[in-house]
């Protein structure tokens, strides 16, 4: 519990706490507009000042390390289990915290002791926060630094007790900050209701393993084969023919011969080309003109004299002696033309016959020459050639080990895959075990929700706890719960529930905080019943209720005869409506965050708000 929250400077307000119910009334100047900052006498400052004393982080930009507050030394007195403890924490060395009292470790053990005088230690943000998630709610961190991935952390844990509205801590029961990670809720969640949190931890491992396998398959569409980012069987496919083309490649490569003169082989082999296609068509004219000459040599034939002396028989002319004469020389001549014909036509197809032939034998020779030529050409080839072969086969060859290692690549990501499949249901069924196990703990936080919110509500409300395929579910519902009141009355009932359950527990979390955000859009009588059910469960468990409020929104009714809300009330009464009025007792400007949130003080106001940065 806290007992007192103190400060060097002699303006702050130092507040005094005890047990039970405490109400930190403020009231609000005369004239306000709703345009006026609600929050400028320090309530919601106050709620900032705990979590500044309970190790949070305090960036330039925070108010305790303003000009006005930098040199303060903020203290709080806590009560654990029975003893005194101080933590004290200043803006000029924000990164360390003085510690004394129940809380001081000791050299060998983390456990908390109680020493005699003003003993104390200044320890490190990282290690007070160590130490009061092992003493504040007996939870030992983690040596492994694995096993300290996603495991509740005390500053987590604490801001479900102490909801910052700046955080967004007032929009939903399950989470304390509108930043705050999936997996870091079913975690702490999973603490505070005493389940196995290391189920919900395991969860998260998996989802980072998922995250890893979006990050390859989004990987593998890109790059020079994305056109081969597809199935295992499709790159399968793929590798096997890109495999064999590669063979060949190879093999064509280690069979070629580089010929220095592959040039000129193939220049005489194109001149033995043209020889032959030259010789073939003078064959053509030569066997042309040797059927014409044997076509002529078969139509020569004697001169026909027979017929001619008939005539002249038929006709009883007796030729004279010198016309036979004449005619026998005449005979003779065409005798001879006819058989010198007859040799020339012999002697031209005989010519011809020899032409061919001899280009015949010309032919056969040139043709084995080319031959010759091709099958050397054929065996090898230039060393350019040979060159560009080779490349080739680098080329396809590269491509296939892309590919293989693609295979592989897919083929462990659909191994991946299917673990994650068969490790998220494994995960789902331990989980619901673990709440079947766990079955008092779970039967236990909803009937005390439905106990609380039957308290405010004609028709109470019900918290659900479940498995789902990505970890723990957990819901609140109260009837009629859209309404923004109802909404805060949800929150309400689940804190105080979880608060319960610590000081069932046995946990040095002994205080619950609400400041005046929480009754935003309540109705009074809700409010008032609200007061009343904290005071008698913080009574009736051991545990603070504090609480923070307007005095124009304190309830003018509602509450049960025998309840006197003045008795709550603390000595302390803030005020806007002058400069020392405020938790700090000074006014100070304080400038615009980077974020377009307005500070604390920008109106003029007196400074009540940490930092929205």
């Amino acid at each position: 519990m806290i007992r007192k929250i103190s400060a060097s400077a002699p303006s702050f307000k130092a507040l005094e706490f005890g047990p039970g119910l405490n109400i930190l009334l403020a009231d609000k100047r005369e004239g306000a507009t709703e345009k006026d900052s609600r929050n400028g006498a320090g309530k919601t400052s106050l709620v900032e000042l705990i979590h500044f004393l309970f190790g949070a982080n305090a960036s330039p930009k925070s108010i305790f390390r303003s000009d006005a507050l930098l040199h303060w030394r903020f203290e709080a007195e806590l009560d654990v289990r029975g003893q005194l403890a101080k933590a004290m924490r200043t803006g000029t060395q924000a990164s360390r915290v003085e510690v004394a009292g129940a809380l001081l470790p000791t050299p060998t053990t983390p456990q908390p002791r109680l020493l005699d005088g003003p003993t104390k230690v200044r320890l490190t943000l990282d290690r007070w926060k160590a130490l009061l998630t092992a003493q504040w709610f007996n939870l030992e961190p983690a040596t492994d630094e694995e096993d300290a991935r996603f495991q509740p952390g005390f500053r987590s844990l604490f801001s479900y007790f102490a909801r910052r509205e700046r955080s967004g801590g007032f929009q939903d029961p399950m989470q304390h900050s509108t930043e705050q990670q999936t997996w870091d809720r079913q975690v702490c969640i999973s603490w505070l209701l005493g389940l196995d949190w290391t189920v919900a931890q395991r969860f998260q491992r998996l989802r980072e393993r998922e995250k890893q396998v979006r990050t390859l398959k989004a990987a593998a569409k890109s790059g020079a084969l994305a056109q081969f980012a597809g199935e295992a069987a499709d790159l399968r496919t793929a590798l096997t023919l890109s495999s064999a083309k590669a063979q060949r490649m190879k093999k064509r490569a280690e069979e070629f011969r580089v010929l220095p003169d592959y040039e000129d082989l193939e220049a005489e082999a194109d001149q033995i080309t043209g020889r032959i296609n030259e010789l073939s068509g003078e064959d053509l004219a030569d066997r042309g003109l040797l059927r014409e000459l044997q076509t002529s040599l078969r139509e020569e034939a004697d001169p026909g004299h027979g017929d001619v002396r008939k005539v002249f028989d038929e006709a009883g002319i007796v030729l004279p002696q010198l016309a036979q004469r004449r005619f026998d020389e005449v005979d003779r001549f065409h005798r001879k033309v006819l058989e010198n014909r007859r040799a020339h036509l012999t002697a031209e197809i005989k010519s011809a016959g020899e032409r061919i032939s001899n280009r015949e034998r010309e032919k056969r020779g040139q043709d084995a020459r080319r031959r010759q030529i091709m099958g050397v050409l054929k065996s090898g080839g230039a060393l350019a050639e040979y060159t560009a072969l080779r490349e080739e086969a680098g080329r396809v060859e590269a491509q296939t080990e892309a590919l293989r290692q693609r295979l592989q690549d897919v083929e462990r990501l659909e191994s991946l895959q299917t673990e994650i499949r068969a490790e998220r249901a494994r995960l789902k069924r331990e989980l619901q075990e673990d709440i079947r196990e766990r079955d008092e703990r779970v039967q236990e936080a909803i009937l005390r929700f439905e106990e609380l919110s039957e308290s405010l509500y004609e028709h109470p409300g019900s918290l659900t706890i479940g498995a789902g395929d990505s970890g723990p579910e957990f819901d609140v519902k109260i009837p009629s719960g859209q309404s923004r009141g109802i909404k805060n009355m949800q929150i309400f009932c689940f804190d105080l529930m979880l608060m319960e359950l610590q000081a069932q527990r046995g946990t040095s979390q002994r205080f619950l905080i609400h400041d005046s955000h929480l009754f935003d859009g309540v109705d009074e009588r809700q409010i008032a019943r609200a007061l009343q059910l904290g005071a008698r469960r913080a009574e009736a468990n051991g545990f603070q209720y504090i609480v923070t409020l307007n005095t124009d929104d304190l309830p003018r009714e509602g509450f049960d005869s025998g309840f006197a809300v003045e008795e709550h009330f603390m000595d302390v009464r803030l005020t806007d409506a002058s400069e020392s009025g405020g938790l700090f007792g000074l006014r100070f400007d304080w400038p615009r965050s980077s974020s377009g949130v307005v500070p604390p003080s920008t109106n003029g106001a007196n400074a009540g708000l940490l930092d929205r940065a």
